[in-house]
């Protein structure tokens, strides 16, 4: 078990303090928890308790992660839903759950475990079960997937970056995300959802059954290269049988850098409003 960070601690106890209902917000590859920082602003404005957990060992800063990128590397999914699992057992009130890319697939695993109250999984990673994979999925993660980058950090270059994350933006806007927001991200993470249909014991595993899942949203970006609209799709279709409310939407003219670009408000109000009809901001 990870231990929780004084940072995450102390929006534990703000969130308990508050009174309201807390949102725990999920990152993926290649972003920190300070990628959620106008999402938290914006929910807080709206009467929830934002938390933005960590992956064990964040850096607290983009400078940071770039100066020593080896913390990132070697987290596997497993350890990184537990850790947020326990984030969330530190809370009075089940939270709202919401994740980006590999944040978007914990967002669904916890949501499989009876920890969330409504979810968002936007642009979410694969699990077991997923089974489409677009060629624009294999041109942007692919390179990743050979046995030796396993147990490495991965810093995608700007190119990379531009192809898989920020497609639908301008130069100026794709190399500004890249510089403020990029860190390296855990090559073990990355195999595990790509070889979820491979390998039986996957940790890349939802459980879409569970009665006590919840009401779930899948956000999907029109023109994302990383999770396509099949992946998305493919996802919303395993989790349609659950008896909860399933709903999916796709985001037109959006790449993977919805959550952080220009468009991000857009994306929030999506969220905001699917988590309201279900989860008042004052419990009751």
């Amino acid at each position: 078990m990870s231990s929780i960070s004084e940072r995450e601690s102390r929006q534990i106890e703000a969130a308990n303090a508050s009174g309201t209902t807390p949102v725990v917000f999920v990152h993926g590859l290649w972003l920190l928890p300070s990628s959620w920082a106008n999402w938290a602003d914006f929910f807080k404005r709206a009467g929830y308790a934002p938390l933005t957990p960590d992956w064990p060992d964040d850096p607290e800063t983009v400078e940071q992660a770039r100066a020593n990128p080896d913390v990132l590397a070697k987290k596997t999914l497993k350890q990184v839903a537990d850790h947020t699992a326990d984030v969330i057992g530190k809370l009075d009130e089940k939270p709202a759950v919401m994740g980006h890319s590999t944040g978007g697939l914990f967002a669904q695993m916890l949501a499989g475990r009876g920890l969330s109250a409504a979810t968002v999984a936007i642009d979410p990673g694969v699990f077991r079960g997923v089974l489409p994979l677009p060629l624009s999925t294999l041109k942007a993660s692919g390179p990743f997937l050979l046995p030796q980058y396993r147990g490495r950090a991965i810093t995608l270059t700007f190119d990379q970056f531009k192809y898989g994350w920020a497609n639908a933006l301008d130069e100026d806007e794709a190399k500004r995300l890249y510089d403020t927001y990029h860190v390296a991200g855990s090559g073990i993470a990355l195999a595990q959802m790509a070889d979820s249909n491979l390998n039986p014991w996957t940790e890349s595993k939802v459980d879409t059954k569970n009665p006590d899942r919840g009401p779930l949203l899948i956000l999907d970006g029109e023109k994302d290269h990383t999770v396509p609209w099949a992946i998305a799709n493919a996802s919303y279709k395993r989790q349609k049988r659950n008896p909860s409310v399933t709903e999916i939407k796709q985001m037109p003219n959006r790449g993977h850098s919805l959550t952080i670009d220009h468009g991000w408000q857009e994306v929030a109000e999506t969220a905001l409003d699917f988590v309201k009809r279900f989860v008042p901001a004052k419990p009751s």
